[in-house]
C-alpha cells in the first residue's frame, strides 16, 4: 500500500515485462505527457516539472529534457540542469529527480547515467548530482556517494491533509490551535493570488524577514521569473495575510500533485501579537485542500536544536505534522572528465607560479 507521505522508489511496483527500456530527448509536444507523470508519481517533485524548467532557464541554467520509455509508453526520466559557474567545477544537476520506473530502476538509471555522461562532455561537468525526493537509497544508486551539500532541505515537515478540518485542528499542538484562535479574534484577513501585482507584496515582507533574520535571500528579479513561470502553469500563489488594511505576512505556495509547498515567506515585525502567520498557513493548508491536495509541505525542518532551521521548525511544529528525512544529494563522477579538470587546474598554478 502506498504511503502519500512518505513515498519511496520501491513502492507501487508493476509487473515487470521483457520489454526493453530505452531512452529520448523529450520534445515540447510531450510537455503535458511528462507533467501528468510527474505529478503522479508519489516521489514526484515540482522542480521536476516542465515549467520549473523553463524558470531556471531564465535564470541562466541550460536544461535538458530526457524521457525513459517502455515501448511508446513513457515511465520515467529526469530533467538536467547545468549552469557554468567560472573558475569551479561544474556540475550536472537534477534537483527532486530522477523519476525511475520502479520495475525498472536500475535499468533507468544505468540509461540516465550514459546520457548524463554524454551531456558532461558536451558541458564540462565532472559530476552529476541528484535529489530525489526518497527515504531510502535504492541499489542502483551504488555507484553514487553522499555530496557534500544539499540542494533541497532533506528533513521536511509534512502536515496530512486527508482528514476532516477538525481532525486536522485537532492533530496541532494546542499552542498552534490557540494562536490560530487569536489571529481569527483579531480579524486578520488572508488572501491568494496568483497575479503578478501580488509580488511586491511578497518581496517587501520576504525581504524585510531576510534582513532581521540574516539569511540570504533571491533577489527581486528571481521571483518575477519564478512567479510568472509558475503562475502561467497554474502551480503556484502567494498568499497575503492583512490586518487593518496592512501586509503582515506573506507566503508563496506550489502545487504539483498531491502536494502543495510553503517555498517561501516572511512576516512583518509589526504587530505580532496578532499571529497573522498561523491563519495565513491555516489557510494555505484549507486552499490546498480544497485543490485536491493531500499533504501540506513545510519545506525544511529539522529537530536538531542547534540547528539553521530551529527558529522556524518551532514555529512549523506547532501545526503537528509528520517530519521525513529524504537520502539528501548524492553525486555520481565521471572520472575521465574529473581528471581533465584537475590536470586544467594544475596547468593553471603552473602557469601561475612562472
Amino acid at each position: 500500500m502506498m504511503n502519500e507521505l512518505t513515498g519511496s522508489p520501491e513502492q507501487n511496483l508493476i509487473p515487470k515485462k521483457e520489454i526493453t527500456l530505452t531512452i529520448r530527448q523529450l520534445s515540447l509536444a510531450e510537455r503535458n505527457l511528462w507533467d501528468t507523470l510527474a505529478k503522479a508519481l508519489p516521489v514526484g517533485c515540482f522542480m521536476q516539472s516542465w515549467a520549473w524548467a523553463n524558470f531556471k532557464e531564465l535564470e541562466g541554467y541550460k536544461t535538458f529534457r530526457y524521457g525513459l520509455f517502455l515501448e511508446q509508453s513513457l515511465v520515467g526520466g529526469c530533467i538536467f540542469y547545468y549552469y557554468p559557474h567560472s573558475g569551479q567545477a561544474n556540475l550536472l544537476i537534477a534537483q527532486g529527480g530522477p523519476l525511475l520506473p520502479p520495475a525498472y530502476a536500475d535499468e533507468g538509471m544505468q540509461l540516465l547515467k550514459e546520457t548524463a555522461a554524454i551531456l558532461a562532455k558536451e558541458v564540462g561537468a565532472i559530476a552529476l548530482r541528484i535529489e530525489p525526493v526518497w527515504t531510502e537509497k535504492p541499489d542502483c544508486l551504488e555507484e553514487f556517494v553522499r555530496a557534500p551539500a544539499d540542494l533541497l532541505p532533506s528533513e521536511t515537515l509534512l502536515i496530512d491533509l486527508r482528514p476532516n478540518e477538525a481532525e486536522i485542528l485537532a492533530a496541532m499542538k494546542p499552542k498552534g490551535r490557540y494562536n490560530l484562535r487569536l489571529s481569527k479574534r483579531h480579524g486578520v484577513e488572508t488572501e491568494f493570488t496568483d497575479n503578478s501585482q501580488a509580488i511586491p507584496l511578497f518581496y517587501d515582507i520576504f525581504w524585510e524577514t531576510v534582513q532581521r533574520q540574516q539569511f540570504f535571500g533571491e533577489p527581486y528579479g528571481f521571483f518575477i521569473n519564478l512567479c510568472q513561470s509558475l503562475f502561467a502553469a497554474n502551480m503556484a500563489e502567494i498568499g497575503l495575510a492583512t490586518w487593518r488594511g496592512k501586509v503582515l505576512a506573506a507566503i508563496l505556495v506550489v502545487y504539483w500533485g498531491n502536494r502543495a509547498t510553503y517555498l517561501y515567506g516572511g512576516r512583518s515585525f509589526e504587530h505580532r501579537q496578532v499571529m497573522a502567520t498561523y491563519a495565513l498557513h491555516w489557510a494555505a493548508m484549507q486552499r490546498a485542500k480544497a485543490r485536491g491536495c493531500t499533504v501540506y509541505d513545510f519545506y525544511g525542518f529539522s529537530r536538531e536544536p542547534n540547528h539553521a532551521y530551529a527558529n522556524f521548525s518551532k514555529f512549523k511544529s506547532q501545526f503537528g505534522g509528520v517530519s521525513v528525512t529524504t537520502i539528501g544529494a548524492h553525486d555520481y563522477f565521471f572520472y575521465d572528465r574529473l581528471a581533465d579538470t584537475l590536470i586544467s587546474l594544475l596547468r593553471n598554478l603552473e602557469g601561475d607560479s612562472k
